[in-house]
């Protein structure tokens, strides 16, 4: 995976719907032992999806939209939670990028890779007990499926 690539989505601020509020995090903090000081909603297993922009390739706002509907009406046939976030570089009022994600709660490691790969996405990201992770699930890349480690900050 090209290493700039990489350090995007670890410097990526997520803004994620939970009962108490939005979160706001990224995944370039520092390894903890205890995740007890997180936010309940980093604590919990869910995964973050998006079909925007396959494969890095802009697509016209019309075209990201069908698919990222497409991909809630999956998700939602089969069962899952889903709660509309989104991902930013820097600070939101100045970030020219912005990338609507789903938040999809209780979503299982292998299904959440399998969506990455039938949307053609570089990545998506896993959440467990407070432990999130990077996985590769762009089918042409050399690394399909190599995990990057990753701990959550907490943005204010």
């Amino acid at each position: 995976m090209d290493q700039a690539l990489l350090r995007s989505y670890y410097a990526t601020i997520f803004e994620l719907p939970s009962a108490r509020g939005v979160v706001r995090a990224s995944l370039d903090g520092e390894t903890l032992r205890d995740v007890e000081g997180f936010p309940e909603l980093l604590r919990t297993s869910f995964a973050l999806l998006t079909a925007y922009n396959p494969r890095s390739m802009l697509l016209p706002r019309r075209v990201n939209e069908g698919r990222h509907q497409v991909m809630r009406d999956m998700l939602i046939l089969g069962c899952y939670r889903v709660e509309p976030s989104v991902g930013f570089e820097a600070d939101a009022k100045e970030s020219v990028w912005r990338e609507p994600a789903w938040l999809v709660h209780g979503m299982d490691r292998e299904e959440a890779i399998a969506f990455g790969r039938v949307f053609r996405q570089n990545v998506v990201v896993v959440a467990r007990d407070g432990r999130p992770e990077i996985i590769v699930t762009d089918p042409t890349a050399d690394d399909i499926g190599k995990t990057f480690e990753a701990n959550w900050r907490v943005r204010t």
